[in-house]
């Protein structure tokens, strides 16, 4: 009796089952449609995605072998079109290159590009935070105090890697400026950092012993 009680319920447990299923079929079948072009729609991006890579590569492996052997025309328009491409390698490089080499100067274009490279482009935090104070360096002798720290917030304000180059640089622009208590407390800063780049440090201490002694 036990025993046939037993195989009715696996029985019924089973047809349940088997019901479950017959009735939601159509839904079943259809997230298993969703899933698989999902997983093709993936791929698909991913290997577009490479393929893009690998053209923007070529171009400005192109571009920069042209400049270098004298075939100079439309280098700039090419290298910020990389720029706009947002690619996290050649994008940066391109926008390096253009400054290296003098090929770009206009400050408005250049910041333009900049913040392509922060805002839109998907970079590695430090890798971000670097191209940061490169703009920092590059706005340093152009921008007013506001600007500038403006620029250099995100780092000055973070525990980024860069966070003592970009306190090192806004001292040396109030030492340029001949505001010495600014540019102390600056130094200062980069001293009492616990994560400052040694170099950075031991330089900054150099000049808090040479230039600002009593």
């Amino acid at each position: 009796m036990d025993e046939n009680t037993a195989t009715n319920e696996l029985n019924n447990r089973n047809q349940k089952i088997k019901d479950f299923f017959y009735r939601f079929k159509k839904q079943f079948l259809t997230i298993l449609i969703v899933l698989i072009l999902s997983l093709f729609t993936f791929f698909i991006l991913k290997d577009l995605e490479k393929k893009n890579k690998i053209k923007i590569a070529n171009e400005y492996s192109k571009v920069t072998i042209e400049y270098f052997s004298g075939n100079t025309e439309n280098i700039k328009e090419r290298l910020i079109k990389i720029v706009k491409q947002k690619d996290a390698t050649y994008s940066p490089l391109s926008l390096y290159f253009l400054l290296d080499q003098n090929i770009l100067t206009d400050q408005k274009k250049i910041n333009e590009l900049f913040d392509i490279l922060i805002n839109e482009t998907n970079l590695e935090k430090e890798i971000k935070n670097l191209i940061i104070y490169k703009k920092g360096l590059f706005n340093s002798e152009l921008e007013s105090e506001n600007n500038l720290i403006k620029i250099l917030n995100p780092l000055i304000n973070s525990d980024s890697i860069w966070k003592s180059h970009a306190l090192y640089l806004m001292a040396e622009y109030f030492y340029s400026k001949n505001e010495k208590q600014k540019s102390k407390e600056f130094f200062k800063k980069i001293i009492n950092l616990e994560k400052s780049n040694d170099s950075i440090k031991t330089e900054s201490q150099k000049r808090l012993n040479r230039d600002f002694s009593e």
